[in-house]
This record gives C-alpha cells, sequence and structure tokens, in this order.
C-alpha cells in the first residue's frame, strides 16, 4: 500500500494579480507549482495528481515526469473529487491533498501528518491564532473574538483515502477545504503542528516573502 498526493493548481488566483493564474507565476526561476511538485517528488510519493484548469494542461511539462494531470471542477472540492476517483484503494492507502501555491512543504511537516495518520481517519496541519480578532462592520470595529482554540488552517491535509473518498462523494458542494468535507462525514481529523514559511501565495506581497523563504531555503541546502 502505498501514499499519493494530489495538489489542486486549477483554480485563478485572481487576488494574487500578474498575467498568470498565481500556480504559474514565477518564483526565483521556475513557476510556483514546480517547486511545490518537486517537494512531494522528493519525499518519494509514488503517486502525483495535479488537478489544473482546460486552459493548463500545455503548461504542465514544467512539472516533471511522473506526474498525472486531472481536469479540474467548477470549485475545489470537484476537482479533488475528480483526482480522488483516479486512486485505486486497493493498491493506495493514504492520499495527501495539498494546494499547489504552497511552495514550501517540509518532510518534517509529512512525517508529523504520516504520524498522526496511525490513529485517526485524518490529519491536517495548523497554526494557533495568536493575533487579537475584532469584527467589523463599515470600517469600525464592533466587537472582539475571542480567539481561544482558534487555529490557521494549512495543507497538505492527509486522510486513508476510502473515508476521504466516500467523504466527497457524499458532500453537497463546495468546500473551504478537505477537512470541512471530512468533518461532514463524521471523520475525526487531528490537528498536528504546522510551519509559519508554509504560506499559500495568495496576494501580490506574497510574492515578495516566498522570495525571502526560497532564498533561505536554498542557503541552508
Amino acid at each position: 500500500m502505498t501514499s499519493a498526493v494530489i495538489i489542486t493548481a486549477a483554480g485563478r488566483g485572481l487576488r494574487a494579480g500578474g498575467d498568470l493564474p498565481k500556480q504559474w507565476q514565477m518564483l526565483g526561476a521556475r513557476p510556483v507549482l514546480a517547486y511545490t511538485v518537486d517537494a512531494f517528488r522528493a519525499f518519494g510519493f509514488a503517486h502525483i495528481i495535479v488537478t489544473l484548469h482546460p486552459d493548463d494542461m500545455s503548461r504542465a511539462a514544467c512539472l516533471g515526469p511522473n506526474v498525472d494531470l486531472v481536469t479540474g471542477g467548477e470549485n475545489r472540492a470537484q476537482s479533488v473529487r475528480n483526482a480522488l476517483e483516479t486512486l485505486d484503494p486497493e493498491t493506495v492507502s493514504t492520499v495527501f491533498i495539498h494546494d499547489g501555491a504552497r511552495p514550501f512543504v517540509t518532510s518534517g511537516l509529512i512525517a508529523r501528518l504520516q504520524a498522526a495518520l496511525q490513529n485517526v481517519p485524518a490529519a491536517a496541519p495548523a497554526l494557533p491564532v495568536t493575533d487579537a480578532l475584532w469584527r467589523g462592520d463599515g470600517g469600525l470595529v464592533t466587537g472582539v473574538q475571542d480567539r481561544a482554540h482558534l487555529f490557521r488552517a494549512q495543507t497538505p491535509q492527509a486522510f486513508h483515502l476510502t473515508p476521504i473518498l466516500a467523504a466527497h462523494r457524499a458532500h453537497p458542494g463546495n468546500a473551504a477545504d478537505d477537512v470541512e468535507v471530512a468533518r461532514a462525514a463524521g471523520l475525526a481529523v487531528a490537528i498536528v503542528e504546522g510551519e509559519e514559511d508554509n504560506i499559500k501565495i495568495t496576494l501580490p506581497g506574497d510574492f515578495l516573502r516566498a522570495e525571502k523563504i526560497l532564498a533561505q531555503h536554498q542557503q541552508e541546502a
């Protein structure tokens, strides 16, 4: 039995600006998505699946060998389900689902998720919220929100394949992430320690931070 990874990259990423979707914009000398795929290739995943928008299939050569491409759906949840349906539960036991625009996943984070899956059907990384939280309306603070028990969710989110496939088949529509789908099906999801550098590139300023993280990683290599 082996592990697979599904890397979601079918979105348009309009908030990041630029002429291309954020996963195809350059980070250093390569597209963001190429770093993400390479990270999982280095971890030895037997199956690497990337969901892509139909318009982006011609760009996939930069992702390297042994990558299976799946056409994305109308939303993230549908894209993930399309990819899940290509996996055989007879040969694949666990699946990691990751954002294509998170290029800095580490072996330590993967190891924590793999360890958690020995005891629960699902696990996901997160960081506790440490800032004060406000509610607001019309540009004014209208209240405060207790930050106790609140976390900033990250990916990759890891699952035993059979229950998360069943959860996606039963889910009625879109979801913020696969933890939402899993919990809707009653699956217990363990929280493992996330990492500050495991950023998701979302806004134009995130590329500058990503460049700094990349330079630091290259110096440490």
